[in-house]
């Protein structure tokens, strides 16, 4: 598409994006303790909580069980790939 063509049309409009902000709906204590928490389970501080860092946590707990690791990559795949 020629300029004159894009200008006939009008300003490029770009898609409206819907974020939520869950943090809004709590306290900013309640949120410190949220990335304490976070921070605390990702143990190899990567930015994100995957098997091996669960794993680890649930032995420091006092689970070390037979198949630990696969319950862990089973937590990892219920939750949401956000």
């Amino acid at each position: 598409m020629s300029k004159a063509a894009a200008k006939r049309r009008g300003p490029r409009q770009r898609t409206q994006r819907y974020t939520s902000n869950v943090f809004s709906m709590f306290s900013e204590q309640s949120v410190q303790e949220f990335k304490e928490a976070f921070n605390m389970i990702d143990i190899n501080k990567d930015g994100f909580i995957d098997a091996e860092d669960l794993s680890e946590i649930l032995v420091s707990l006092g689970k070390n069980e037979v198949g630990l690791q696969q319950y862990a990559e089973e937590m990892v795949s219920e939750a949401p790939a956000h």
